[in-house]
């Protein structure tokens, strides 16, 4: 998948890995960066083959390592709030990707960079990584859903403690408070993403895509409402093909051949 400029996408064995390529600025996110992550993953992934998609940064150094700071100069409240709005569309499109996205962090993970790992399904940190919010040190605020996200995911304590402070994290620190889901050593870190990848691809394409609407969706409902809408997602998946395929294979004791349908 070819054609842009800071992005490089592959596809094998029906995973996709995508890679952010600025190593000059720690690979670091520009307007065109954003743009073209839009691009893969509102346009280009979502019809590909792939099962599953790791997201990562070039080099053993940095993740992504913020918002491009040269961007931020003379930058007005206007244009402030058109440059917040495009980025949370772009990271929207990622968090409700209907095939899982696996953030393989592996090296600085700050600012917007932790915020483009938040919206991921799944985070899996390098030892060496170091994640946080350095923005009130900037004079301004994460702005691309990381006051949101960081505290439904680590709780609102946790959450005030690392933005406030502007301090970064280890990887052993952010799993142990849950902003990631386990730390590997460098080397392992991406046979690691491809592995879990690939468990998780195994599985009924539907039947994860339902999976992962209804987490997203019931954290922005009441609990009630939310186990209604799983019931109907339940209902909906009971419809597939992948269903009776799943079922079936079970009884045969055999593995299932599911075709997303």
């Amino acid at each position: 998948m070819s054609g842009f400029k800071n992005l490089e996408v592959k596809i094998k064995d029906r995973i996709a890995l995508v890679t952010i390529r600025r190593p000059k600025a720690l690979n670091a996110l520009d307007a065109g960066t954003v743009d073209e992550l839009g691009i893969v993953f509102g346009e280009r992934l979502i019809h590909s083959d792939s099962a599953a998609v790791i997201l990562t940064g070039s080099g053993k150094k940095s993740f992504v390592a913020g918002t491009d700071i040269n961007e931020l100069v003379g930058m007005d409240p206007q244009k402030a709030k058109i440059k917040s709005g495009r980025v949370q569309a772009v990271f929207k499109i990622i968090e409700r990707f209907p095939k899982v996205v696996i953030a393989a962090i592996n090296g600085y993970c700050l600012g917007g960079g932790c915020e483009l790992a938040l919206a991921c399904q799944i985070r899996v940190a390098a030892k060496e990584a170091q994640l946080g919010f350095p923005e009130v040190k900037l004079g301004i605020i994460p702005g691309y859903g990381g006051t949101q996200r960081l505290s439904r995911l680590i709780g609102k304590g946790r959450a005030m403690e690392m933005i406030l402070t502007g301090e970064s994290v280890t990887a052993q620190q952010a799993e142990r408070v849950g902003l990631v889901n386990f730390v590997v050593d460098q080397k392992k870190l991406l046979p690691e993403c491809k592995r879990l990848a690939n468990k998780i691809a195994s599985n009924a394409p539907l039947a994860v895509r339902y999976a992962i609407e209804a987490i997203n969706n019931g954290l922005e409902m009441s609990l009630y409402d939310a186990i209604r809408m799983e019931r109907n997602l339940f209902a909906l998946s009971c419809t597939t093909e992948d269903m009776k395929e799943g079922v079936k294979g079970f009884i045969e004791k055999r593995d299932p051949q599911f075709e997303g349908k």
